[in-house]
């Protein structure tokens, strides 16, 4: 039942189909009542949690799907597609997201046992069965909304528990990775750092294994093993998605759109356009500029 209680919680402060930035640092609840349609974002770290239908999220190769029985752990910074995929206007798809602050989880881990197991080479998005006291700490920092006294108080103590279950939990090793720098997560998240500041920029594998501090063939196999995806997808990934964002918002033209994310070809940015978005860039952007509310996130 523990779910249901969340649900009611996001339904009290997400009255309106859309992403609701909150007035608790880092959690961001989502309402959606529609289904059907792929959004692709950039995932942050983050830890979500759905109290009412179901989503598909899509990464490299990987393919997830959860609801309420599950949670998901995004360790990296990941480029997805995501679809809810059950939602209607009764019921209409709830999601508790709480980004995840490394310090944070660092300064919770200096009072924890140590442990020598963390996890090396998982997936940077990873699915696990919520426990009811997950789905309790998620509920009571969203109650807290309504009670702007007692969150400035409590939510950092309600936020530190439902860390602390994440740490103690079967996503435990991978917690433990996320919030040390010098783990496979920390040398893999240094080397996506890089490229988030640089997508439009050529660069050598040999550059990149260099920032990770490993040899070309490890952070090969340990960038794919995490992410789903080679670095040159994720670049790929993070120029279309960064070129759409030009466009909606800059109301620029494709041509420009992908010279200025590094594209030297048109034909090969409208052709890659269209196989990540499923049309060109021109009707792409009218579908869009249509439908004002669809979401870019969810």
């Amino acid at each position: 039942m523990t779910h249901i209680q969340l649900a009611e919680a996001i339904t009290q402060f997400a009255r309106m189909d859309g992403i609701h930035d909150t007035a608790i640092p880092r959690l961001t609840l989502i309402r959606w009542s529609r289904t059907g349609e792929p959004i692709h974002m950039l995932q942050r770290p983050a830890v979500c949690i759905i109290a009412q239908g179901r989503k598909q999220v899509i990464s490299g190769d990987a393919l997830l799907t959860y609801g309420p029985d599950a949670y998901l752990v995004a360790a990296l910074d990941v480029p997805i597609t995501g679809m809810v995929t059950q939602a209607d206007e009764a019921e209409p798809y709830l999601c508790f997201c709480l980004y995840l602050d490394p310090a944070l989880l660092s300064d919770i881990l200096l009072t924890l046992p140590s442990r020598n197991d963390a996890a090396e080479d998982g997936p940077a998005l990873s699915l696990h069965a919520i426990a009811p006291e997950m789905a309790d700490c998620a509920t009571r920092l969203v109650m807290l909304l309504g009670q702007e006294q007692d969150a400035a108080v409590l939510a950092p103590l309600v936020e530190r528990e439902l860390l602390y279950r994440l740490l103690i939990g079967s996503q435990g090793q991978q917690m433990h990775a996320i919030a040390s720098p010098d783990s496979r997560i920390g040398q893999i998240g240094r080397v996506i750092g890089w490229l988030k500041q640089h997508f439009n920029e050529p660069f050598s594998a040999n550059h990149l294994a260099g920032q990770a501090g490993m040899s070309l063939s490890s952070f090969h196999q340990h960038f794919k093993a995490m992410t789903a995806m080679s670095p040159l997808q994720y670049q790929k990934q993070l120029r279309l998605q960064e070129a759409r964002r030009l466009m909606l918002s800059g109301h620029i033209d494709a041509a420009d759109a992908g010279f200025r994310v590094g594209y030297d070809s048109p034909s090969q940015f409208s052709r890659e356009y269209s196989r990540t978005f499923g049309a060109p860039p021109i009707r792409d952007m009218s579908k869009l500029r249509a439908n004002p509310d669809l979401p870019l996130a969810i």
